[in-house]
């Protein structure tokens, strides 16, 4: 049975969408916050937390699962020195969305996703051309 076993599918086929919150969870954790709209806000808010879970394990399974998922080794190693250590103390709830307005070209309603902990630095994300 699939019982209660619905995923927002955001309109898009399965490789696509996650390869889209792989960007996003990527774009907010080197970042810290993000302004998308109100769907895509809420699809990527429990794959970060989950990521977030697996940081704060530190194991090397756990590093290897975030590392299939982001696919970018230095926001996995952001995600299990520098955002772990912010959220050691908290059980859950690494994120927060806040509605804040409606786009002008589609008036799709926008909300910024951000990391409850302040993490002053951004991650410098350096192009590596592999050839």
């Amino acid at each position: 049975m699939r019982h209660r076993k619905h995923r927002t599918s955001l309109g898009l086929v399965s490789g696509h969408r996650r390869a889209l919150l792989a960007n996003l969870a990527t774009a907010l954790l080197t970042h810290g916050k993000i302004e998308t709209t109100q769907a895509k806000a809420r699809a990527v808010k429990p794959y970060v937390e989950k990521l977030i879970t697996l940081g704060k394990k530190g194991d090397l399974h756990s590093r290897r699962q975030a590392l299939a998922k982001l696919r970018y080794r230095p926001i996995v190693d952001h995600l299990f020195s520098d955002v772990a250590n912010a959220f050691t103390e908290r059980p859950g709830g690494y994120t927060r969305i806040i509605k804040t307005r409606f786009r002008v070209g589609d008036a799709a309603p926008m909300a910024l996703i951000e990391l409850v902990e302040n993490i002053n630095e951004t991650v410098a994300v350096e192009d590596t051309a592999e050839a």
